[in-house]
């Protein structure tokens, strides 16, 4: 029984490093990597459950879409540029 309680924390230690070195690895600013132009959110509604800390994004200028850590609300943000996806049953 000690042998399994080992192992299940070291694969539990191993997880939680990795989720958090991702996480870390994630970028925290609004502007795309590639082209450096603003991001719009993208609003999942599953995503924003399961994850609260991270959201998708996705850049007009380039094309390019990914998952960025989420900041703090910026007061001048536009509501506008906001783009929701609903959850099809």
């Amino acid at each position: 029984m000690l042998i399994v309680v080992v192992l299940l924390a070291t694969v539990l230690l191993r997880f939680s490093i990795v989720v958090s070195v991702v996480y870390l690895m994630l970028p925290r600013s609004r502007a795309c990597p590639r082209c450096a132009d603003e991001l719009v959110l993208i609003r999942h509604s599953v995503l924003r459950r399961l994850l609260p800390l991270v959201e998708h994004r996705w850049c007009l200028r380039c094309g390019w879409s990914g998952v960025v850590r989420r900041g703090a609300r910026v007061p001048g943000e536009s509501q506008s540029r906001v783009i929701s996806r609903t959850a099809r049953s």
